[in-house]
């Protein structure tokens, strides 16, 4: 689905990606873990067009096709979908309403406003999101727990092709955790749906099961592997050779 070659990219003139390789299959869940700095972020940002991100050499496939050229909506509209690691507060955008256009804009279906309160209202329920948040602007006040169950929820109206959820784990007690991890594993078994979970903590792991887990250093990924590597990283480090 995604396939990612010899990816380098640059901000301000300085490189930050090396050499990037990664091929991520519908269906599957990858890991990526890092020190900070060491450019998951950067990864996740090109692959979902940033223009703050310059890439200089490689190129990113989705299903077959170049996107280096293509817009962020553009990208969104092929089904590539991006949590953000600090979610903006936008005062004003209520949260029904720009849920809504966000479902109308990615579905033939186009729900009233009435049948779509009806399936926000359950998917929020799965998500343990108290309804009385639904009547806020976005992410408004919200804690940090709040803001990426947010992010959670706009996922799981798009039902994106690829789902990349940057440190979509920080800020969740361990109940919310558990939540958020299930709400993206029934998508995924639901739509196929392909997944790349950016995160320092091996944690979300015990409720979601990777095909592989990848370290990046020095803007590329050094290493590969299963869960264990994960377990191993938190147990010693960084400070492997790769």
């Amino acid at each position: 689905m995604l396939k990612v070659e010899n990816l380098q990219v640059s901000v301000e003139g300085k490189q930050i990606l090396n050499k990037v390789n990664l091929s991520v299959s519908a269906n599957s869940i990858h890991v990526l873990m890092g020190q900070n700095g060491s450019g998951k972020s950067t990864l996740a940002q090109t692959i979902m067009g940033n223009p703050f991100y310059e890439p200089v050499a490689g190129k990113i496939e989705f299903e077959g096709v170049d996107i280096l050229g293509l817009k962020p909506d553009e990208r969104s509209k092929k089904g590539i979908f991006l949590s953000f690691q600090y979610p903006s507060e936008v005062a004003g955008v209520g949260i029904q309403s720009f849920l809504r256009i966000l479902y109308n804009n990615s579905h033939e279906e186009k729900l009233t406003p009435v049948r779509f309160r009806e399936l926000l209202f359950a998917k929020s329920d799965m998500l343990g999101i108290n309804r009385e948040i639904l009547e806020r602007s976005l992410n408004d006040g919200f804690s940090g727990g709040e803001k990426k169950k947010m992010e959670i929820l706009q996922m799981s109206i798009l039902e994106p092709k690829l789902a990349i959820l940057d440190e979509v784990d920080s800020g969740l007690d361990i109940d919310s955790l558990k939540i958020v991890a299930n709400a993206v594993d029934r998508l995924r078994k639901k739509n196929n749906m392909a997944v790349l979970i950016i995160t320092h903590y091996a944690r979300i792991l015990k409720y979601l099961e990777p095909d592989f887990v990848h370290v990046m250093k020095d803007g590329r990924i050094a290493k590969s592997g299963n869960r264990r590597l994960a377990y191993e990283l938190e147990e010693r480090g960084y400070e492997f050779d790769a």
